[in-house]
């Protein structure tokens, strides 16, 4: 693999770090030739060469007198990528692509349209040439999620975006001062009982240190065992001491200016905090987690990648003292938890933010290039997926995550495109195109150049909640294979459809156009036959969600911490939901959940898996009862919520994907059915403790909860038919395949 890189060479900060880092690494890697090219000689290409980095300067003002010795350095070298850094770069690369035939990257360092702020002839010219060039150029790599997020934002195409990490050494560190002595040398008058917060930054206004200032002092207010110690040199270092003064932390803070043994100052540390109002992505912050340090940061740019509210730290909006102040608060009160926090940070830093991890990430960024130059394009390529997403339906968020993955499966590089309610955010979510759900002119333009056209899971083929949905998904299907497509329905269920007239017209349409239909369950299949529908290749598979993993413990003990729920408590979990006749069994429910808690100690965890209507749901039996309960806002993440549910020792559920995400974690269920599905999924795998809704009393919900708890550690009972759900589901993927095979690009 070869590779020429190309950067002004004025670059300074995060940039010239990561791509010295970068470089010096790729130069040592087996198979990998790497060479930078700068357009001015100075500090950073000869900080280059002494890293060992091969590297050409081309220092010339003629732009095509560089470009055409660039032309000839490619193809008489043999590199395969270009990749471009910076508006120079960019600019370059952009004239060199179609000239040399290569694919060109670029690492997007900062946002292009802040790059110039403050000199504006400097942003009039070099800033509108790299908005332009980066338009031009085949693939983008963002230095952090946000950043990634940013430019899908911006429109660009998510199937031609990668992201990136500035990595550090996790090699272990040994610092050259212990924490009482590093504290003494700073002067920073504290002891063992000590709780020390600390910050390494610049003092400038963007940094925000007053914030972290005034936050400590309220703080230090509950919790005179803190200490600040303020890492940095700055304009604002008079003005910050003046503060500490008039707020009389004077004592409690120290001002240990520009340090260089970064090691031991955060070795000395308890706590690490972030207070700016703008970042990318510090190396502050994967510094702090190195030395496995909780982290109190404010909510901007790529932080909320890398620290999960309440799980790998705490995060509050910036400029806020009084919640900075909370959480010091918190941590200054809970030694555990600082421990817990930063393990957990140090875990997750380590695996995705190391110099490993970022050149591993970008070989594999390489080795996508080349292979999606080598792929034959045609005409059509691509899947397009509809469904009902973009609701905050975390059942059918978790389908389209499934659907997602096993298509990446099959095919690594194929183009997705999703019809969804909220196409922002499911192109920043899932990384794939996004059309919204009701723009006919642009899906049916779309469907014009795929080849696969999945109708994806859930059940969409009902007349239940709407005649206008069934319509809807009919009227796509039909028009998926007018256009060329191949059609498929993906581990979907099928009915109830009531009306006669909407059966015979369900029946044509998918008798007509559909190629294949994987079932989640025999009702469904025994709804095919009633309605005769033969033609399509039909299979009972399962529900796609069952292949999908649970988030670390670590984790989900950090979800339950935030929430306040004791990670090693044990909890009935409740997934209940508004729906016709819900509100007349609530005591029903409230009376169960005080009998979990008081006959087996069981504490009441209301899971939602639709927020906005089941939290109403979970609170309206919650005000009949007497045992204590968490209502939780939101489950979060498909994985997330699939370790929860995997923290229950049992779950009642009216909703589907709660049972099944319950049952693939082993958990014993109770199942209520509203809907024929609930039944017909519980019995397919073999479950027997289910009532329907309106059979619902007190007494029959105690006896199911009496049977399930004797089902608790039956791991045997669950297994057998939660495997033979995964084995089967594999007919989804497998029968995507078949029918993308089928079809020519």
């Amino acid at each position: 693999m070869k590779v020429m890189h190309l950067i002004s060479g004025g670059d300074s900060g995060g940039a010239k770090t990561h791509v010295h880092s970068l470089l010096q690494n790729l130069t040592r890697t087996p198979g990998v030739d790497v060479t930078m090219v700068c357009f001015m000689e100075g500090q950073f290409s000869q900080e280059a060469r002494e890293l060992g980095i091969p590297t050409v300067v081309l220092a010339g003002k003629n732009l095509f007198k560089t470009r055409n010795v660039l032309k000839k350095m490619v193809l008489e070298g043999g590199y395969q990528i270009l990749h471009c850094h910076g508006a120079r770069g960019n600019m370059m690369g952009a004239m060199l692509r179609k000239a040399t035939g290569l694919p060109v990257v670029t690492t997007v360092h900062s946002d292009y349209r802040l790059d110039y702020l403050g000199r504006p002839i400097s942003r009039l010219t070099y800033g509108t040439i790299n908005t332009i060039a980066l338009r031009k150029l085949d693939y983008r790599i963002g230095v952090s999620d946000a950043m990634t997020d940013l430019l899908i934002s911006r429109n660009f195409d998510p199937d031609k975006l990668f992201t990136i990490y500035n990595g550090i050494d996790f090699t272990p560190r040994i610092p050259t001062l212990s924490r009482p002595e590093y504290l003494k040398s700073v002067g920073l008058e504290a002891d063992d009982s000590s709780v020390v917060v600390g910050i390494a930054a610049r003092l400038n206004p963007v940094k925000d240190i007053a914030t972290l200032v005034r936050g400590f002092a309220l703080a230090h207010q509950v919790c005179p065992q803190l200490r600040l110690l303020i890492a940095g040199d700055g304009e604002q270092m008079d003005m910050l001491k003046s503060l500490a003064g008039e707020l009389g932390v004077s004592r409690q803070v120290c001002f240990a200016g520009w340090i260089s043994d970064t090691d031991s100052f955060y070795n000395a540390l308890d706590v690490n905090t972030l207070t700016s109002l703008s970042e990318t992505f510090p190396y502050s912050l994967t510094e702090g987690a190195r030395a496995g340090l909780p982290t109190v940061a404010s909510r901007v740019g790529g932080v909320p990648y890398l620290i999960e509210h309440g799980v790998h730290g705490l995060l509050f909006e910036a400029g806020d003292a009084e919640a900075l102040s909370r959480h010091l608060i918190t941590l200054a009160q809970d030694p555990e938890l600082r421990r817990n926090m930063g393990q957990r940070l140090y875990q997750r830093a380590k695996a995705d933010y190391s110099l490993e991890s970022t050149l591993q990430r970008q070989l594999t960024i390489y080795e996508t290039i080349l292979r999606r130059q080598a792929r034959t394009c045609g005409r059509r390529d691509g899947a397009l997926v509809c469904g009902a997403y973009g609701r905050g339906n975390a059942g059918d968020d978790a389908i389209l995550e499934a659907i997602v993955a096993e298509l990446r499966q099959i095919d690594p590089d194929l183009p997705v495109w999703v019809l969804s309610r909220s196409p922002a955010e499911t192109r920043q979510t899932y990384r794939v195109n996004s059309i919204y759900t009701f723009a006919p002119h642009k899906f049916l333009r779309r469907m014009a150049k795929t080849r696969l056209y999945i109708n994806g899971g859930g059940s969409l083929m009902q007349d239940v909640t709407s005649h206008r949905s069934l319509w809807f998904y009919l009227f796509t299907i039909s028009w998926a294979k007018r256009l060329g497509n191949q059609v498929m329905m993906y581990g979907c269920g099928i009915g109830p459809i009531h009306s006669q007239a909407n059966r015979r017209r369900a029946a044509r349409v998918l008798q007509k156009y559909v190629d294949a239909i994987t079932l989640r369950d025999t009702h469904s299949k025994d709804e095919l036959d009633d309605m005769g529908v033969t033609t399509p290749h039909i299979l009972l598979s399962a529900d796609p969600t069952v292949t999908l993993p649970p988030a670390p413990d670590t984790v989900i003990d950090g979800v339950l911490e935030s929430q306040g729920i004791d990670p090693k408590g044990r909890y009935i979990g409740f997934a209940l939901r508004p729906w016709p006749g819900y509100e007349e069994k609530a005591p029903a429910f409230a009376a169960a959940a005080d009998y979990a808690y008081e006959k087996y100690g069981l504490i009441p965890v209301f899971l939602p898996i639709e927020p906005r209507l089941d939290v109403e749901a979970a609170r309206l039996t919650a005000r009949h009862m007497k045992a204590p309960y968490h209502i939780l806002p939101t489950t979060g993440s498909s994985d997330h919520t699939i370790g929860l549910f995997a923290r229950m020792q049992a779950v009642v559920s009216m909703r589907l994907h709660a049972l099944v995400f319950a049952a693939g974690q082993g958990v014993p269920l109770v199942g209520v059915v509203y809907d024929q599905k609930i039944s017909s999924f519980l019995s397919y795998i073999g479950q027997d403790l289910f009532l329907d809704l309106d059979k619902v009393t007190v007494q029959s919900l105690c006896s199911y909860i009496d049977a399930v708890y004797a089902r608790i550690g039956d791991k045997e009972f669950l297994a057998g038919g939660v495997d033979r759900l995964r084995q089967v589901e594999e007919k989804n993927r497998l029968t995507a395949r078949s029918l993308l095979e089928a079809t020519t690009r």
